[in-house]
């Protein structure tokens, strides 16, 4: 072995040794995928400073999913220590990625329900009219911010849609969905726990007029997802009010953020790899290999890049025991770019198959917009390529500074058509 290759070894095995989720680098934030290959390859079951454990394997992560009982989403013990008794607290308690069954089989029962393949495929026309008009709008800007103008419009148009939020109402959503989500990080800060104490508020406290107008003045059930969530699944109890209010917030946030980081990290990708991006645009009439190429962007740049559980029992994994109560943090972004399962992990391949990623999770938690986020993506990409094969960026991109979430605030750049 050269001496170059014993030295970068031996910087890996020290970054994994000095690994820790609350004391994070500048470096990791713009780039943390050097540290997860370090973990990967050193200490894949890392046991962290705080007496949690982080998984990079997909192998060890995927029994994790898989196991719902023995590996347990239900928060209330850690976020009970991390926000005391709060507004955030009570939404992150509540809210459907965050419980276990009975509850969450009963909310994702409904909003699956309101979001079915035949639902989603009669959304396309809408979709494609929202896109088709925010690509006008910025052919007459050409100097643009590919989040802003384009990447964060489409899912807060298609939730908004879905929900019934009335379009001039819609102005607050996305900074609301940054202060809660924000919250989620590995440190919460003081800053942190304030912006998302108030969003929780002033969202609950907006959502309950909306929630009051639909009860009053109910819509079709099997299209609008917020009557369904009112009138609740046959044989299932009602959500109390509060567990209304609190599922409407996580949709909001869940159904536009990770699809705005899907489209705005796609975008960026391609520019990064200008043969790809040839490619893509070659094929952008083929629908099959749209679909391809999103499967790759959600692998290549996880929109979500960490999970967490708790467990319930004792459990074995990755070799090591861990004992009931151990708060695990999946390493999602480091499973989409594990070798043993990806050939090449770190190369944008747009035509790659087969593409079993993790980035909408698996098992029972999967998430329940999957479709949904996949077809604004296919046609947000598709319809921008082939109207702006040539756009370029013409600045420093500005990351939005997470972990938990990876994507940007902003994206400079110019199109022209």
């Amino acid at each position: 072995m050269a001496i170059a290759d014993i030295d970068a070894r031996d910087n890996a095995r020290k970054l994994a040794a000095s690994f820790d989720l609350t004391r994070l680098p500048p470096a990791f934030y713009a780039d943390p995928y050097p540290y997860y290959r370090a973990l990967r390859d050193h200490e894949p079951v890392k046991h962290m400073p705080d007496g949690s454990w982080f998984l990079t394997r997909y192998d060890d992560i995927v029994p994790v999913y898989r196991d719902f009982k023995r590996f347990s989403s239900d928060k209330k013990k850690e976020f009970g220590a991390k926000f005391g008794a709060t507004p955030l607290l009570e939404h992150h308690t509540t809210s459907l990625i965050f419980n276990d069954p009975p509850l969450h089989t009963q909310v994702r029962r409904a909003i699956v329900g309101a979001i079915s393949q035949r639902h989603i495929a009669a959304m396309e026309p809408g979709l494609v009219k929202l896109v088709d008009g925010l690509l006008a709008a910025m052919n007459e800007k050409r100097e643009v911010d590919l989040i802003d103008d384009f990447a964060a419009a489409i899912p807060i148009g298609i939730i908004g849609n879905l929900l019934g939020v009335p379009h001039d109402e819609r102005g607050p959503l996305r900074g609301w969905s940054l202060d809660i989500l924000g919250a989620l990080e590995p440190v919460l800060t003081a800053e942190r726990a304030a912006k998302g104490n108030r969003a929780v508020t002033d969202m609950i406290a907006y959502l309950k007029t909306l929630v009051d107008e639909r009860c009053a003045n109910l819509r079709d059930p099997e299209t609008d997802v917020l009557t369904r969530l009112i009138v609740g699944e046959e044989g299932a109890p009602a959500l109390t009010e509060n567990q209304l209010l609190h599922q409407c917030i996580f949709l909001l946030n869940a159904g536009h953020e990770t699809t705005t980081n899907l489209i705005g990290s796609a975008l960026h990708a391609l520019s990064t790899w200008p043969d790809q991006k040839a490619k893509l645009i070659a094929h952008t009439d083929d629908t099959e290999a749209m679909k391809t190429a999103v499967e790759e962007f959600l692998r290549y740049e996880s929109s979500v890049q960490l999970g967490n559980r708790i467990t319930t029992v004792d459990v074995e994994v990755g070799g090591l025991r861990l004992p009931p109560d151990s708060r695990i943090t999946i390493g999602i972004g480091a499973a989409n770019r594990d070798p043993a399962q990806f050939s090449e992990p770190d190369r944008l391949d747009v035509a790659r198959a087969p593409n079993r990623h993790l980035a909408f999770a698996f098992g029972i938690h999967t998430c329940a917009g999957i479709n949904l986020a996949r077809l604004e993506a296919r046609v947000a990409l598709s319809r921008f390529l082939k109207r702006f094969p040539y756009y370029a960026l013409t600045a420093d991109p500005v990351r939005d500074g997470r972990a938990r979430f990876r994507g940007f605030l902003h994206l400079p750049a110019s199109v022209a058509a």
